[in-house]
């Protein structure tokens, strides 16, 4: 891209950036999205992980073990990517797969001990980068932000 082309895309950040985009909530969430994205992505990447790994993890400890189709559904992960991810996490035996003794053709997918320490460190990090990405805002603004976002989602996961 050249300078004179980036120079034309607006920056909410910048001074000179319209009003009516600045006003703009899809305006403020899509940027947000971009900045938090790349913050917790290079984040991860230091402690050589990514946020596939941590949404499968989290998935796994919280809600127990599951088939791949259910950790899916559970982690917005598309079904065709879950095979990979869980591929890097059980070659670095943070997960575990055993037949399902209910239907053979399927795996039962198990956090392993190791998998736990491994997400209770990707939840400090995970801490870390959210107390940078939300730092303008005390803990009230923080629990009301997350309140307005999970209506937001909530309301939106319903509309088909």
């Amino acid at each position: 891209m050249s300078r004179a082309h980036a120079a034309d895309i607006p920056d909410d950040g910048v001074p000179g950036t319209p009003d009516r985009l600045r006003r703009r909530a899809s305006r403020q969430l899509s940027q947000l999205t971009a900045r938090s994205d790349r913050l917790i992505t290079d984040g991860l990447a230091q402690v050589d992980a990514r946020k596939w790994h941590y949404a499968v993890l989290a998935s796994l400890q919280e809600f127990g073990p599951g088939s791949q189709a259910a950790l899916s559904r559970r982690s917005g992960i598309y079904r065709s990517d879950m095979v990979g991810v869980l591929n890097e996490l059980a070659e670095r035996d943070l997960v575990e797969r055993a037949p399902d003794l209910d239907d053979q053709r399927r795996n039962i997918i198990t956090i392993s001990t190791r998998g736990r320490r491994h997400l209770r460190l990707l939840d400090k990090v995970l801490d870390d980068l959210h107390d940078e990405l939300l730092a303008p805002l005390n803990a009230a603004e923080r629990d009301q932000l997350l309140q307005l976002l999970g209506r937001l989602l909530d309301h939106h996961a319903r509309i088909p």
